[in-house]
């Protein structure tokens, strides 16, 4: 089986339509990380060293290969990326391998 591995940089408003959308279209889960922030060419504004850029979350889908781009596409028209490309970023990455371990402990 091949994954690919899609990562939303959304803002904390748009977070519950990304997953009800790619779980509804075949992604089995994700993990979210709050409140992240990032640089980019030009330093952030701030107010008494407070800055103004709101805080976005990042949510990482492993999802199979063949349903990928579907997903990603979805996701993008449900939250309107398109319209706004300042609201988020979206991408996705091929894995070569995923390794799954699994322990069993006896009772």
């Amino acid at each position: 089986m091949h994954f690919k591995l899609i990562i939303a940089f959304v803002e904390d408003d748009k977070t519950d339509l990304v997953l009800d959308t790619a779980r509804k279209n075949g992604a089995k889960g994700a993990t979210v990380i709050n409140s992240a922030r990032g640089e980019g060419l030009k330093q952030s504004k701030t107010f008494f060293g407070l800055t103004l850029e709101t805080q976005r979350d990042v949510l990482l889908l492993l999802v199979e290969e063949h349903i990928s781009r579907h997903i990603l596409e979805t996701i993008a028209k449900a939250a309107q990326f398109d319209n706004n490309p300042a609201v988020a970023s979206l991408f996705r990455l091929m894995l070569r391998m995923l390794l799954v371990s699994c322990v069993r402990l006896k009772n």
